[in-house]
C-alpha cells in the first residue's frame, strides 16, 4: 500500500485504527483519503464509517454483524496492495475573514503571545493559501495546514462556552474555522460573514479535504453586507 510505517490499532470493540508515524503533510493527507475511499469501496459490506484525520484512518464495523477477525484480516490484506490514487486536484476558495473588533476577540492575547502586533499578526494570517487537512469535530469544521510558525498560541486554558458560527481560530500551531456556534478552545482573531455549512446545499461543507483556502481581510461594514448576501444565498 505504501512505504509508510503504521501501525494497525484496536480502537475500542468496534473499530480499527490505522496509525501512521509520517508527519503530517500534504502527501500524507492523500495518502489516508486515498486509503479511506478504497476501503469504502472494496470493505463496503465489512464497514460502517471510515474517518480519516491528520495522520491516522479509522474504521469501524458493527460486532453484531461480523467479527473483528475477519476485519482485520481483510484490512491487512488491504494494506499490502497499491491504492488507485485519484488525482483530486483541490479547489482554491477565497473566505472573507474580518480581523476587527468584536469579531476578533483574542486577537490582542495571540499578538501578545507571540510577541507581535495585531496587524502583523492579520498579515502573517491571511498571507498564505492553506491546505484543507480534514473536517471534524463538528460537521464542516476545517483543519488548515500552512499556518505561519510565528502565529503558534497554546490553546485556552479555559475553553469558550460559545464560539459564533464563522469564527477563525488559532490552537496551538494549527488555525481552523468554525461552522455553527460551539463551545471551542482556541483563540479566536477573525470571523467569516459565509456559512460555511449548510445541509441544503448539495455539498454542505464550503470545502472539502485538499482544497485550498486563501483568506481575504475585509472591514466590519463588508462583514454585514457579505453576511446578508450569504443568508439569501442559503434560504
Amino acid at each position: 500500500m505504501t512505504t509508510l510505517s503504521y501501525k494497525l490499532l484496536n480502537n475500542g470493540d468496534a473499530g480499527f485504527t490505522i496509525l501512521f508515524d509520517a508527519p503530517v503533510s500534504e502527501a500524507l493527507s492523500r495518502q489516508i483519503l486515498w486509503l479511506s475511499k478504497y476501503c469504502q469501496q472494496t470493505l463496503a459490506e465489512l464497514l460502517v464509517d471510515v474517518i480519516p484525520a491528520y495522520q491516522s484512518l479509522t474504521l469501524l464495523y458493527r460486532p453484531s454483524a461480523v467479527n473483528y477477525r475477519v476485519v482485520e484480516q481483510a484490512l491487512q490484506q488491504v494494506l499490502q496492495q497499491p491504492i488507485p490514487q485519484d488525482g483530486y486536484q483541490g479547489n482554491s476558495i477565497t473566505i472573507p475573514v474580518c480581523y476587527e473588533g468584536e469579531y476578533a476577540p483574542d486577537l490582542q492575547f495571540v499578538a501578545s503571545s507571540c510577541g507581535l502586533s495585531t496587524q502583523e499578526v492579520i498579515a502573517l494570517h491571511f498571507a498564505p493559501q492553506y491546505l484543507v487537512h480534514m473536517l471534524g469535530f463538528s460537521p464542516g469544521f476545517l483543519y488548515l495546514g500552512g499556518m505561519a510558525k510565528a502565529l503558534a498560541c497554546p490553546r485556552k486554558t479555559i475553553p469558550a462556552t460559545q464560539v459564533p458560527a464563522g469564527s477563525v481560530g488559532i490552537g496551538g500551531n494549527q488555525t481552523g474555522l468554525y461552522p455553527q456556534a460551539s463551545p471551542g478552545g482556541w483563540h479566536i482573531i477573525g470571523r467569516t460573514p459565509l456559512q460555511l455549512f449548510a445541509p441544503n446545499r448539495s455539498y454542505p461543507c464550503i470545502a472539502q479535504p485538499l482544497d485550498n483556502i486563501i483568506f481575504e481581510a475585509i472591514s466590519p461594514q463588508d462583514f454585514v453586507y457579505l453576511s446578508e448576501q450569504s443568508l439569501n444565498e442559503n434560504k
